[in-house]
């Protein structure tokens, strides 16, 4: 109970919040991070997987590729890019990371999506005489936007989570305050820090989810 009354104090301080190190600062940085690192890893991700996922060919290799990525630690993937020319130019590291960590559930998602695609539907389509691009984007596109959009769900979680590493090589967000709390060995700042972390991954997915509910309803199919 000590620890928890600690860290509610800290919490309610007010001090804590405000200013360069305060939260708001931090939440700002986080939140800049996770969309700068999103967007960039989207627009990687889904071109390929809906180019691919149209053909029906070199998909399942490229999925299987991304999945492969997801098994090295972001961690690792950052000490290695800090040891490179990249590891001198400021954020680029942590973001070339977190970008790579974010590509495999988009790239899947997307890909799955694009393949489920009732086949009836596109033969129909084709039959209608619509080109391969007014295919894409008037019939697999909108129907495999559920899916689509569990990735982008997914990714952003992940990377809310994920982006406390950006503090371990002198960036901001949330986690330089886990790392000042290490640093002057207060265990209530440390868990504070992680608090935040979780609620405001709790919160993405949530606003995604309401996103979801509230979309059109060709937007919300079935998530899986």
């Amino acid at each position: 109970m000590n620890t928890v009354s600690a860290v509610w104090g800290w919490l309610t301080t007010a001090t804590n919040w405000s200013g360069e190190n305060g939260v708001w600062h931090r939440l700002e940085q986080h939140l800049v991070l996770t969309f700068a690192c999103l967007v960039i890893s989207a627009l990687i991700a889904l071109p390929v997987a809906l180019t691919l996922g149209h053909l029906g060919r070199g998909g399942a290799l490229a999925v299987n590729l991304a999945n492969i990525g997801r098994a090295v630690p972001t961690f690792a993937v950052l000490v290695l890019l800090l040891l490179t020319p990249i590891g001198r130019h400021g954020q680029w590291p942590t973001i070339i990371a977190l970008v790579l960590f974010a590509i495999p559930p988009l790239l899947t998602n997307a890909y799955v999506g694009m393949r489920e695609v009732d086949q009836n539907v596109v033969r129909a389509a084709r039959g209608m005489g619509m080109t391969g691009t007014q295919l894409v984007w008037r019939v697999e596109v909108p129907l495999a936007f559920p899916l689509v959009l569990t990735g982008i769900r997914i990714a952003a979680v992940q990377l809310v989570a994920t982006a406390t590493l950006a503090a371990l090589v002198g960036g901001g967000g949330l986690g330089r305050i886990i790392t000042a709390g290490f640093n002057l060995a207060s265990t209530p700042q440390v868990v504070a820090g992680a608090v935040l972390v979780a609620v405001f991954a709790l919160l993405m997915e949530a606003a995604f989810e309401l996103a979801q509910r509230w979309a059109p309803g060709w937007a919300r199919g079935r998530a899986r």
